[in-house]
């Protein structure tokens, strides 16, 4: 009898412990596996496209980018990352840019490719500009998505292939959704005299809050012990902590003048969280808040009102 009573609580140990690694495997699979489909994006209604974007203004951008396309062929540049894996990067060269680059980041399961928007922009304001594949997207290497904790690493090697190229380049990082909060993260590493300026656009506070928000927007189910299951498996299989990925974090030590940019009606990176990033920059700051739009939408809804925004603050610190 007194055998039976050890037996049974060792097999519900091992259950549980079982059942937390198959829940924590599947979450990382859904949200982080680079290879696995992200079937949750399709139809989503934090995606869909809002009101606010008119049709007529949508039409002629898409044409420009277009055109933009066309014209220009990028020349692709690749690195090795820290941890051994090929990067790969578009690279726009301006004959009339002199000193001045921009690096793009994307944002999650997009590219350099999907990036064109601001690419043209930049290169249309006399910007040299290197767009990035973060790692495990497009043509870079990688099994899983770094959400912007392991590509502010790499980022902070494209910052010195750019220094290769021009080692008086001045240079404003733009990110936009996951590359928001990559170039928000990057913001707090030690950077080069040479990075001037940030432009985030609707990145998120930390990969804990937007996976704790999303877990419930999709599942209903709470952070606890979901997501610290799936924080385990993280950290087995792609070595980093989802609680320590944080762009309050990095931002509050950051030097470099920051430029914020949300949609007040974005669901999918909830607008509140911009408040908590800006308040944690306690650098020379601004920020645009584009209404009526929803996640990444911000440039589509007000392309006016965004890019005055964005060479007002850049042109302070890059002339």
């Amino acid at each position: 009898m007194k055998k039976k009573w050890i037996v049974i609580p060792a097999v519900i140990v091992i259950l549980v412990v079982v059942l937390y690694g198959a829940v924590g495997n599947y979450f990382y699979n859904y949200a982080l596996s680079a290879k696995d489909e992200k079937e949750f994006l399709e139809g989503n209604p934090n995606l869909a496209e809002s009101e606010a974007v008119m049709a007529e203004v949508a039409e002629a951008l898409d044409e420009a980018d277009e055109a933009f396309e066309e014209e220009h062929q990028p020349e692709n540049l690749s690195i090795t990352s820290e941890d051994g894996l090929k990067l790969s990067a578009d690279v726009y060269e301006n004959e009339e840019a002199g000193d001045r680059w921009a690096i793009v980041a994307h944002g999650y399961m997009m590219d350099a490719s999907g990036m064109t928007r601001y690419i043209r922009n930049f290169h249309d304001e006399g910007y040299n500009v290197l767009a990035p594949d973060l790692r495990g997207h497009g043509d870079s290497e990688g099994d899983y998505i770094g959400m912007g904790w392991h590509d502010r690493l790499d980022m902070l090697q494209w910052i010195d292939e750019v220094l290769k190229l021009n080692p008086d380049a001045e240079i404003a990082l733009f990110g936009i959704s996951m590359g928001g909060a990559t170039v928000m993260m990057t913001s707090g590493e030690d950077l080069p005299e040479n990075v001037k300026v940030i432009v985030e656009d609707c990145g998120y506070t930390s990969v804990s809050d937007v996976f704790t928000y999303q877990l419930d927007d999709l599942f209903g189910l709470p952070e606890f012990p979901v997501l610290n299951a799936a924080n385990t498996v993280t950290n087995i299989r792609a070595d980093y902590d989802l609680y320590e990925a944080s762009a309050v974090d990095q931002v509050a030590e950051s030097e470099t003048p920051m430029l914020f940019i949300h949609g007040d009606s974005d669901t999918f990176v909830p607008f509140e969280m911009l408040d908590e990033v800006y308040e944690a920059a306690d650098v020379e700051k601004d920020q645009l808040i584009i209404e009526g739009a929803g996640h990444g939408e911000a440039e589509k809804v007000d392309p006016e009102a965004y890019w005055n925004k964005v060479w007002g603050f850049v042109d302070q610190y890059i002339e």
